[in-house]
Order: structure tokens, then sequence, then C-alpha cells
């Protein structure tokens, strides 16, 4: 199979790169590697595939050009990773943020519905296009926030309810793949990704917090932490995420226009501090540093996928528990220590 990844050498970018590269597929990256940790995981992809089995376009969404000559007729797989990453960058760059986000993504659209309109093309959405959540009623316990009537998560039913530049940019992005399914026919799915997690993360303070805070703990530095730390995340291990696009890509005909909360889901569920903060203390076997600051606009206090659309239609469900994700995690920030110093 012939696979194309936009922010292929990006956290989630270079695991779906590996993970195809070892089922003897070929590979093709297209990344400007502005991102903390690319050119690492350029090396590590390098070294994992066979000759011939990994090209490497250094490219901009941006350029609507350069995508076009990129996107190959014969590809089989796009997953579209490429973007904006943060909400506070949002905010302060809201032009960059759209430019990146939606005209991007546009980009995307149309040079695949040119070039490749047979290709599976999986969108890494967020679930920040549902906002705040505001009407949701939620409960305040000792640790953490709870749904009071969604047991079962935020399922994709779901009034959308963009909250900061960010939310609007990959909301417009999201509604745009949706919609290129049903006017141009393309084979199109839109992923709302919750927290994922795992190896060649290098979290930085406004995104990938769980791996932030491992490598901050592994380094010694000051967490800083917004709003009281009971704010609760569903946390989905790489693998798993991995494994949900082969599942989207294997059925492609028939979720094409689909959406899915793809996330840990209910059984992997926890607070960002008050409950993390003792597994990453127990791991390091040592103090954390910790600051409170005031929470930051459009954060929401809970967000949990319900990710029963997606058991029944892909037939995929999360099988790594927290706490052996974490674990890995730990280890890997352990054993790559000397690298965090020359890319923070």
């Amino acid at each position: 199979m012939s696979v194309f990844i936009t922010g292929g050498a990006g956290f989630i970018g270079s695991n779906a790169a590996a993970h195809f590269l070892n089922r003897g597929d070929r590979v093709t990256i297209f990344d400007n590697f502005s991102r903390p940790g690319a050119a690492y995981n350029r090396a590590w992809l390098e070294t994992a595939a066979k000759p011939g089995q990994l090209q490497i376009i250094v490219g901009d969404i941006r350029q609507p050009t350069a995508l076009e000559q990129a996107i190959s007729p014969e590809v089989q797989l796009i997953l579209h990773l490429a973007g904006q990453v943060a909400v506070t960058t949002s905010v302060s760059d809201p032009r960059m943020d759209f430019d990146n986000n939606a005209a991007g993504t546009f980009n995307v659209l149309e040079a695949v519905r040119l070039r490749a309109p047979r290709a599976c093309l999986i969108y890494a959405s967020t679930n920040k296009v549902y906002g705040g959540l505001t009407e949701r009623a939620v409960k305040e316990e000792g640790t953490r926030y709870r749904f009071v009537d969604r047991p079962l998560g935020i399922g994709e039913e779901e009034p959308l309810d963009f909250h900061s530049p960010y939310g609007c940019s990959k909301g417009c992005a999201d509604q745009y793949v949706r919609d290129y399914a049903r006017i141009y026919g393309l084979r199109t799915v839109v992923f709302r990704q919750s927290c994922i997690y795992g190896s060649h993360q290098f979290g930085v303070e406004d995104q990938g917090w769980a791996a932030h805070f491992c490598i901050a703990a592994l380094k010694g530095r000051v967490i800083r932490i917004y709003g009281n730390g009971k704010q609760v995340r569903d946390m989905l291990w790489i693998d798993d995420l991995v494994r949900a696009y082969e599942a989207a890509y294997q059925r492609a005909d028939a979720v094409a226009g689909e959406i899915y909360n793809i996330g840990g889901g209910p059984d992997n569920t926890l607070s960002i501090w008050k409950e993390f903060e003792p597994l990453l203390g127990n791991i390091f076997g040592k103090p954390l540093q910790v600051e409170y600051h005031p929470e930051r606009p459009g954060d929401q206090p809970i967000y949990v996928s319900n990710v029963q659309k997606a058991k029944r239609d892909l037939g995929w469900q999360p099988a790594v528990p927290f706490s052996q994700g974490l674990a890995q995690l730990c280890n890997w920030a352990k054993e790559n220590a000397a690298v965090f110093d020359l890319i923070r």
C-alpha cells in the first residue's frame, strides 16, 4: 500500500509512518519540520525504513502547488495530521492558525480531489470543536470533575460550539472534510481526537501535556497548572489511535463522510494534575515542582470521548490502559533524556 502523511515527522505522524513501514508499505511524509523533535523523528524513520520504502518531502500545506506535486495518483491512504496545534498560539496569532488549519486543510482536500480522488483521507480533528461544553451539567468532586448525565462521555451528536480561534479553524476544516465526501464523493473520514500520548511526543506546555509533564518531571523543571488541576481528560495511547486509522481505511467505502470521536473513553480518564501527579511521583520517585496559575480561556473542565460509534462501525476500542501507556511513555523519556535538552 502507498501511504501519504502530512505532518509525518510529528508525534502522531511519525508513529503512524513507523507502523506502516513495519507492515511493508510505502510511506511518503510531507512536513515543514517546524515542530521541535521533527528532525529526531525523521532520523528514527530513516533508520526503520528499508531502501526505497520511505520518501521525505519538505513542504508546507499552505502551499497548494507543492501539495499537488507531492500527492501521487497511486496513493491509497492519506493521513492529514499537519497543522497548528495549540489553543494559546491560535489566540496570539489567529491568522497563522487559520492559514494552517482551515486553509491548509482546504489545500489538502483540493490536492486529493485533483490528484488522488479514490484515496481514503483521514483528518485529525479535535474535541475542541465542541467548545467548553457549558450546557453539560458537571459536578466537582475531590480530585476531578464529572459529567452528571454523560456516563459514556460526549458523542458525535453533541452540538458544535467552536470556542477559540483554534476551535474555529479546526471546526471549519472538520466540516470541509466531511462535505467533500458528500459533494465530491471523496472517501474522507473525520476523527475528533482527544488526548493522544505516547513515545516520540516532544510535548510542550500548550500541546502534548502528558509528555510535557513527564519530561518536566524527569528534568526537574517546574510544571505549571492552569486552574485547580481537577480538569478531566480521556487518554489514548498512540498505537491505539493508529489502529483506528487502519480500521477506518479498511472500511473506507462504508464510513466515507462519517465523523468519529476517538479517545481513551470513560475507562481511561484522569484529572490532569490531582490524579496524574501521584502517578508521576511514583514513577520518578521524587517530589515534583508545581505552580498554579489562573485557568485559560476555552479550557474544558472535563472532556471524555464516547467511543461507541467507533466501536460499532470500525470494530475498534482502546486497548492500552493508561497506567501501562504512562509507564511506556516515561521509559521512552528516560531513554532519551539527553535529547530534550537539545530541542528545548
